[in-house]
């Protein structure tokens, strides 16, 4: 017998939280909880311990040095990997109770994540490659595909470029045409995932203003994970700090450049002789 989905399930506010914690209520703040999250591949253990709540409309940054599992982060909460210990909670319900695509469809409908290459279908033109998730997810006519289409195309500014494949597409362009895709969908949280790795000046620039006006119009929530320290500076109203298995660290911005934990202070200032290899 399969397990039942998250619409068949008891409403969560019955359920118990992790070491008689409060459970995080549907409709509040705050919107996504980590609770004693724990991850391991092998004996490679990258969480362990973790624990972190996303408010309901804010733009929280994700850092921490290269390997520390910044991205599986992500990649829990949308079901892409699975807990090993903890639990994490979206909007009221307990996702790391769910076994199978059907219990994270409804959640999937309103989470977007945008990925670090864009992971555009190469086969595909651009029109096709941002109704993808509308086709996917939504019960949909062609012409209101074709509508949200071209207004996110426009939105991240890449008007009439519907007929173009990808291989025609600069760099940039491709991590703009990922993002349209992404928001097609209107969703309610956005999750980057490097928006600007491998992108000039110009161009984080660029999408730096965009994960700004996404916010805006949306009303979103956004997590990013990133390195790049302009984003962070420009967009977040609070930095959660990854390190040794857990967030060290959570503050809004000018509080985290100015920490007194040394560890904090050394990768904001970019510090080699903080994180020695």
């Amino acid at each position: 017998m399969n397990p039942p989905t998250a619409a068949e399930r008891p409403d969560s506010t019955a359920v118990t939280g992790l070491a008689g914690l409060p459970v995080p209520e549907k409709g509040k703040d705050p919107l996504i909880v980590y609770r004693d999250v724990g991850k391991a591949f092998g004996k490679n253990v990258v969480y362990q311990g973790l624990d972190l709540e996303v408010r309901r409309g804010e733009t929280l940054c994700v850092i921490g040095p290269s390997g520390v599992g910044k991205s599986v982060m992500l990649k829990l909460l949308t079901g892409l990997l699975d807990t090993d210990e903890g639990e994490i909670w979206f909007d009221g319900e307990r996702v790391s109770d769910f076994h199978s695509d059907a219990d994270y469809l409804a959640m999937r409908r309103r989470v977007a994540m945008v990925f670090q290459g864009a992971a555009l279908f190469d086969s595909l033109t651009v029109y096709e490659n941002v109704a993808y998730p509308l086709r996917e997810q939504f019960d949909l006519e062609e012409d209101e595909i074709a509508r949200r289409v071209t207004e996110k195309l426009a939105w991240v500014g890449l008007p009439g470029v519907e007929q173009k494949k990808p291989g025609e597409l600069s760099g940039g362009m491709k991590k703009r045409v990922g993002l349209a895709r992404s928001i097609a969908t209107d969703p309610e949280v956005i999750l980057y995932d490097e928006p600007t790795t491998g992108l000039d000046p110009v161009n984080i620039q660029r999408i730096n203003g965009l994960i700004l006006s996404l916010s805006e119009r949306l009303k979103c929530t956004s997590v990013i994970v990133t390195h790049e320290m302009s984003t962070v500076f420009a967009v977040a109203d609070r930095i959660a700090f990854v390190y040794d298995k857990k967030i060290e660290a959570v503050g809004e911005p000018e509080a985290m450049r100015t920490s007194r934990n040394p560890l904090v202070r050394g990768f904001i200032a970019g510090d080699p002789d903080t994180f020695k290899e």
